[in-house]
């Protein structure tokens, strides 16, 4: 059997330029479906080819806008279920909803449990996704999952592209994990921030933690969506006295006046990945670069359809 042979990845609406591209690593066609809307919004989809036994991947992050994109999953899982794959696996990249993981204050939902639950019943047989905001949210799925980081790719960059005097520094005490693993790798200082978050997407930094006077210092985050907490970092950071901020994360949902906030903010470069597309006023930020995963991807693809580990990748 060739590397590739009965693998069928298809995709939504959500990031079909990944989709493409991990095509194209793979040496694989688009397979080919019908996706579109009814004039009341409805979302329309068909499967223009046969899928029966086949193995088949739908590449679709449930980015912004998130409902819409979580329902177009649903929607082509019934139907590659109905047409009797063999086995589907949902590549969710970004999985929206990922913040709400635990039931931290009185009379909230675990939305991130609840949107597990409606895939698995789709009828996804297993998931691959990236850089989840909470690791535990695995463990929300009765069905196999991978899940990988971006960390080979990032840390890759800047083994090419070093740092002088480099600190790596992780926004909150949760990333310290994450930060620690980064600078371990690229055999650098680690300090963290301190923050206080007094309701959803608004943070104060309290202080930082680790000397950074005179450092380059890398801020590592797993997502950015209004960039209030990266630029207030940033600002503690160069408060503390640091020489350089930049900042790297992995979903660039840059949501409200994150664009504007990070343009005026402290950080001079910021990396980014392709889990998400750049929307067209983010792409206008000059100071973002983005790195694709779709190698990564391939790579978890094309393991999950031969049965061959997928631990390699992890980091």
């Amino acid at each position: 059997m060739s590397t590739t042979g009965g693998i069928k990845i298809f995709s939504g609406n959500a990031n079909p330029k990944l989709a493409e591209e991990i095509c194209r690593q793979l040496g694989c066609d688009m397979g080919r479906a019908f996706a579109e809307r009814f004039s009341d919004g409805e979302f329309n989809f068909q499967i223009d080819e046969n899928v029966r036994g086949g193995d088949v991947f739908i590449v679709q992050p449930t980015c912004p806008p998130t409902d819409a994109h979580v329902m177009e999953l649903l929607v082509m899982l019934d139907a590659f279920r109905r047409s009797s794959a063999e086995r589907i696996t949902a590549v969710i990249p970004y999985y929206g909803y990922g913040r709400s993981d635990k039931k931290d204050r009185p009379r909230v939902p675990i939305s991130a449990r609840l949107v597990a639950n409606l895939i698995t019943v789709a009828g996804a047989d297993r998931l691959l996704t990236m850089d989840l905001h909470a690791a535990q949210i695995q463990g929300f799925f009765d069905i196999p999952v991978d899940h990988l980081y971006s960390a080979p790719v990032m840390i890759g960059y800047y083994q090419d592209n070093p740092l002088a005097n480099l600190t790596v520094v992780a926004p909150d005490t949760g990333g310290a994990e994450r930060a620690r693993a980064y600078a371990k790798r690229l055999n650098a200082e680690l300090a963290l921030c301190d923050k206080r978050r007094e309701k959803a997407n608004v943070a104060e930094v309290m202080n930082v933690v680790g000397d950074v006077r005179g450092r380059s210092c890398l801020i590592v985050d797993d997502m950015c969506d209004t960039g209030g907490s990266l630029t207030k970092v940033a600002r503690a950071l160069r408060e503390a006295g640091a020489a350089r901020i930049d900042a790297c994360f992995t979903h660039p949902v840059l949501s409200g006046a994150a664009v504007e906030q990070l343009a005026n903010s402290e950080i001079e470069q910021i990396i980014v990945t392709n889990t998400i597309p750049l929307h067209d006023h983010a792409c206008e930020l000059n100071k973002i670069k983005v790195l694709s995963i779709a190698p990564l991807l391939a790579k978890a693809i094309k393991s999950i359809h031969e049965e061959t580990s997928v631990s390699s990748l992890f980091v």
